[in-house]
């Protein structure tokens, strides 16, 4: 009974000490984003006039409403359609008993092993031959095909798991391929759908290398990509680019802490679904 109290305490003394260490970087941000502009703010020091100016200063600076336009555009192009076709992929690589789909499956597997980093040179030049180089597409189409594996790959741990007596009711019924998909499957995968649209959402709205790489235009970039034109041209202003750096980060904040249990859900999902 004592080891067993030791070890929540021990317990819970580990998830105190990680929520420090995570927010300890935020924390600095925010104290240091209330300095006066042009300052060098040392160590957490709270100012004795906290300069609340400098946020709404760092938004017209860095022309935060048109990246927000540009990011949620990017974001709309993205999500939905890897939504889709992952749905329809993992559904029939999961369930359909189709020839060749566990080389199909192994294929889409092999593509989590892929880094960005490793493929961003092929990746550039393809793009400018396509002529799609320093426009949205140039982020969006390549996401569509970097997300697919992972996509490909949740949406079947779904669907091989859902009853195999569930289809031969309903094609007992007289339901189709499509009718089995769409009226049966589809709104009982809607868990694994929802949670798989906050990944994407926070992984397409944080993306920053393709954005730097494949787009010139900061404003035609995903707001976490405009961070490096911002940076160069604030980096001596050290709390205006804190500030900055905060608003950039707000909408993903914003969006796990609303989704927080659902986003808690879609990991426990993903780490025990096979």
């Amino acid at each position: 009974m004592i080891f067993a109290r030791r070890e929540a305490w021990t317990g819970r003394l580990l998830l105190v000490l990680l929520m420090a260490v995570t927010l300890l970087p935020f924390i600095s941000l925010f104290v240091t984003a209330l300095h006066p502009s042009g300052t060098y703010p040392q160590g957490l020091q709270w100012p004795s006039d906290p300069q609340w100016g400098n946020f709404a200063d760092a938004f017209q600076a860095a022309r935060m409403g048109e990246l927000l336009k540009s990011s949620t555009l990017i974001v709309l192009g993205v999500v939905p359609v890897s939504l889709v076709v992952a749905t329809m992929a993992g559904f029939a690589i999961g369930h359909l008993r189709i020839a060749g789909r566990q080389v199909v499956f192994l294929v889409f597997v092999l593509g989590l092993t892929l880094p960005f980093e490793g493929i961003i040179t092929p990746l550039y030049y393809q793009v400018r031959d396509m002529g799609l180089l320093n426009t949205r597409w140039a982020i969006i189409l390549p996401l569509i095909g970097l997300f697919m594996p992972f996509s490909v790959f949740w949406m079947r741990a779904h669907f091989v798991n859902m009853p195999e007596e569930l289809s031969e009711s309903a094609r007992m019924d007289g339901a189709n391929v499509w009718q089995l998909f769409w009226r049966v499957h589809v709104p009982l995968a809607i868990p694994a759908t929802s949670s798989l649209a906050i990944l994407l959402f926070l992984w397409t709205w944080n993306q920053f290398l393709l954005a730097i790489v494949l787009v010139d235009d900061p404003l035609n970039r995903t707001m976490s990509g405009a961070l490096g034109a911002f940076q160069g041209q604030w980096g001596t202003d050290i709390p205006l680019l804190c500030a900055g750096s905060l608003l950039i980060l707000a909408p993903t904040l914003a969006i796990f802490l609303i989704f927080q249990r659902r986003f808690v859900t879609a990991l426990l999902q993903g780490s025990l679904k096979g």
